[in-house]
């Protein structure tokens, strides 16, 4: 049987923030609760390519090749004697209709089709990458820039708390859904530049404007890997 979705992800543009966890509290799907990291959680912005995108092992045409700029938060569940650590989505873009109708039909989630570009260079060691979207006549952007050779990620640091969750979680009318993304250990550059340009109010919403308005805790972009998301499950 195949997997419900197959892609590449590629050149991740990850900007966290520490946040009270008391703003998040409302968004946790029921059976899951915030996970922590030496005693804080974090909200993250992320900005990355799809690549080679296939529904049931079929690409669909114009719609293989394709940027997302998605906020996301941490979360746990326990599954028999072990923890099940995954990302709730907040908002997540992508630059076309068909796309988001497929995401919230089959997993429930907050997508938005906006107008959509991407801007990447890999060259001689030095990696920038934009990612940009239209809301009306505006054009928003997150922006990074790193240099060097990806590093492995240290087993405990804070950029395997941030990378190193495998599962999603939504909340559904009758409780809770949950799936697994399944994709190799990612290798990282620590960002030299950032920028995050956006009217964060109207985009995620005033809860979050304060704490995306501070300096982020960390900036990296992840490498990236083919990935897999299996098809949900409904948990009561």
């Amino acid at each position: 049987m195949h997997p419900f979705l197959t892609a590449n992800w590629r050149y991740l543009a990850m900007l966290n923030y520490a946040i009270d966890p008391r703003i998040l509290a409302p968004l946790v799907p029921s059976g899951t609760e915030i996970d922590y990291e030496n005693g804080e959680t974090f909200v993250s912005i992320v900005g990355f390519l799809f690549l080679d995108t296939r529904l049931l092992g079929l690409p669909i045409p114009l719609h293989r090749d394709f940027e997302e700029v998605n906020l996301r938060f941490y979360v746990r569940k326990k599954s028999a004697d072990t923890w099940r650590r995954g990302v709730v989505f907040v908002l997540e873009l992508v630059p076309r209709r068909a796309i988001a109708l497929v995401a919230r039909a089959f997993y429930g989630e907050h997508y938005l089709a906006l107008p959509m570009k991407h801007d990447i260079e890999h060259v001689d060691g030095r990696v920038k990458v934009e990612y940009s979207w239209r809301r009306g006549t505006k054009w928003e952007s997150l922006k990074m820039t790193a240099q060097g050779e990806p590093q492995s990620i240290p087993a405990g640091s804070h950029a395997e708390f941030i990378t190193e969750h495998y599962w999603g979680y939504t909340s559904v009318r009758a409780g809770c859904s949950e799936y697994r993304v399944q994709h190799a250990r990612w290798k990282v550059w620590n960002a030299d530049t950032f920028e995050l340009h956006a009217k964060i109010a109207t985009l995620c919403g005033e809860q979050f404007a304060e704490t995306l308005s501070q300096p982020p805790r960390s900036a990296f972009i992840t490498e990236g890997s083919p990935i897999t998301v299996e098809r949900r499950s409904i948990l009561l």
